[in-house]
C-alpha cells in the first residue's frame, strides 16, 4: 500500500490562525499535518497517511481506497422531500426533459 500514498487526494490551505499551511487527505478526514511551505505540509501529510495505513493494516482494518483509483458507476440514490420531488417533476415536464437530466443540469 506504500505506493498508493501518493495516489490519495490531498488538499492544502493556508491557515492565518496557525500561520502555516495545513494539509488534509480526503480519504482520511480525521488526519491533518502542517508545514511552513506547501511542500513541507504535503510531505508531512503523506507521512501521516503512511503511518495510518500501517496502523490500519496491523489492526486488520479496512484501508480506504484512493479516490483516484475508485471506479464510479455514475449512479446516485437521492432522498428528497415529496414536495421537492413533485416540483422537480413538474419543472422537468415543462422543459420537456427527463427528471434525471434536469437534476444533472443543476449539479
Amino acid at each position: 500500500m506504500e505506493n498508493n500514498v501518493k495516489k490519495y487526494t490531498y488538499r492544502i490551505e493556508w491557515s492565518e490562525e496557525d500561520n502555516c499551511h495545513i494539509a488534509r487527505c480526503l480519504e482520511f478526514p480525521s488526519l491533518a499535518a502542517h508545514g511552513n511551505t506547501v511542500e513541507t505540509a504535503l510531505k508531512e501529510m503523506e507521512f501521516v497517511v503512511s503511518e495510518a495505513i500501517k496502523w490500519l493494516e496491523e489492526e486488520g482494518e479496512r484501508v480506504p481506497e484512493p479516490l483516484g483509483l475508485k471506479k464510479f458507476r455514475g449512479f446516485i440514490t437521492l432522498r428528497i422531500a415529496p414536495e421537492k420531488h413533485r416540483e422537480l417533476a413538474i419543472k422537468s415536464a415543462e422543459e420537456g426533459i427527463s427528471l434525471n437530466k434536469l437534476i444533472a443540469s443543476r449539479l
